[in-house]
């Protein structure tokens, strides 16, 4: 049964049976008589198919949704199982914000995998809310994220703290303070996150405690894309400290305090309250948890 939904999945992702087949390695009509057995197990269309698309039908659109919990459960299962080995081996998948994704994991990943190198971290960046979905969906076994996450099927804690600065092109006019007033901000133009993001949602929150509403804002979806915008001179933003540092030292970024009012989040590591923990899954929260 499980290989029949693969099968379908496949077909279901990439809306065509001769792509999906290219990618499982067989033949179409393999994959037709696959999807063909499935249909008449439940009696019912899985797919539209025309000479210009295939795409799901109601009852395939169901399938779909719990066919991807399935395949995810069996894999839970698998590694459980595999964690009765007693040298610690297999995937780890971790999830996490862009923050603390780009600047801070790839060398807790690094030390981590010193220590257990028969496991094979696969690792998820994406938006907050994207990781918080995707632990709450058992796709990743445990999350990073900028935020603190009010959900009855998490489980969190605190990993460290985070400064965010206002950053300056190193040649804009206020590149020359240290601090500056908020009011002093105003007429400038601002580079965002998107909304959704950890970093997002800190600078609404300070926009919202000094009751400012900016007249001109560009979103862009990475902190890179906002570091070089704000090189070039098309603005000014609000980010984390720690994704500056090369900046800093190569004079091209400016990082600003604003005058008693420090910025200041946590980042939280979040995993699923009701799922038992694979070995390594639980291995890397210990790990986490000996960082503090």
């Amino acid at each position: 049964m499980d290989h029949h939904l693969h099968i379908f999945i496949a077909v279901a992702e990439k809306k065509n049976f001769t792509r999906a087949a290219e990618e499982l390695h067989l033949t179409q009509s393999a994959v037709s008589i696959h999807i063909k057995t499935l249909e008449e197990k439940f009696e019912i269309k899985l797919f539209e198919r025309t000479n210009k698309f295939v795409r799901l039908t109601k009852a395939g659109e169901i399938l779909y949704f719990h066919a991807k919990n399935i395949i995810n459960q069996y894999a839970h299962v698998q590694r459980l199982i595999d964690d009765l080995k007693l040298i610690p081996s297999g995937p780890l998948h971790i999830g996490s914000g862009y923050t603390f994704g780009e600047y801070h994991l790839p060398k807790i990943i690094s030390r981590f995998t010193e220590k257990h190198t028969m496991v094979t971290p696969h690792i998820t960046i994406k938006n907050s809310q994207d990781i918080v979905n995707h632990v709450i969906n058992h796709e990743i076994e445990l999350g990073i994220v900028e935020d603190h996450i009010d959900f009855t099927e998490l489980e969190s804690f605190t990993l460290s703290k985070d400064e965010l600065v206002v950053i300056v092109s190193s040649k804009h006019p206020l590149a020359q303070q240290k601090e500056v007033e908020f009011e002093q901000l105003h007429n400038e133009q601002w580079i965002l996150r998107k909304p959704g993001s950890g970093t997002r949602n800190t600078v609404d929150k300070v926009f919202n405690d000094f009751q400012f509403s900016p007249k001109s804002v560009m979103e862009f979806g990475t902190s890179q894309i906002i570091k070089e915008s704000v090189e070039a001179g098309l603005g000014i933003s609000i980010i984390s400290k720690s994704a500056i540092q090369k900046e800093i030292i190569l004079n091209t970024i400016t990082p600003i305090k604003l005058k008693n009012y420090p910025i200041e989040r946590e980042f939280i590591c979040i995993t699923h309250s009701t799922i038992l923990k694979t070995r390594t899954a639980e291995l890397f929260l210990q790990f986490l948890h000996d960082q503090n």
